[in-house]
């Protein structure tokens, strides 16, 4: 019997921590065993708040949104170019840095692309944590409509 279901195209959602390193790791490998390509998607919130304020008599400016945009902006870039050295050497690998809540804009992207399987990491949240923060990982699980791998932390 042929299986009709084929993972071609993975999706890693990566920040800066070392669980997404971990679910980064374990994509890579996992998309190179089955031959899928992969892509990475970094997702920037917008600020809540930021200095504004400054000091014009020192000649400080301080920190404005754009900047704050740029900023992460770059982080993501550096974020990428490592996970790349450290995995994926030589592979091709699709880049997508969003702007938005990070669950919506993973389940958002996975769809439009047409993406096989989502990888994501967790940081194994719980109790009032949890309950304060929620779970993008559980979020993303249950508004996907592909398969979603979820790595646990190692901790």
């Amino acid at each position: 019997m042929e299986n009709p279901i084929t993972f071609n195209r993975v999706l890693i959602a990566v920040d800066d921590s070392k669980y997404a390193y971990q679910a980064a790791s374990y994509g890579f490998a996992l998309a190179q065993k089955i031959g899928a390509k992969v892509a990475l998607v970094h997702i920037n919130q917008v600020p809540i708040a930021t200095n504004v304020t400054g000091d014009p008599i020192l000649g400080d400016p301080g920190i404005i949104l754009p900047n704050m945009m740029d900023i992460q902006q770059e982080n993501a870039k550096h974020l990428f170019a490592d996970m790349r050295e450290k995995y994926a050497a030589g592979a091709d690998v699709d880049e997508y840095i969003l702007i938005g809540d990070v669950s919506t804009e993973v389940v958002s992207l996975a769809k439009e692309q047409n993406f096989s399987m989502i990888i994501i990491g967790t940081h194994s949240r719980k109790g009032f944590d949890h309950f304060i923060s929620g779970s993008i990982a559980e979020s993303v699980s249950r508004h996907a409509k592909c398969p979603v791998l979820i790595i646990p932390s190692k901790d």
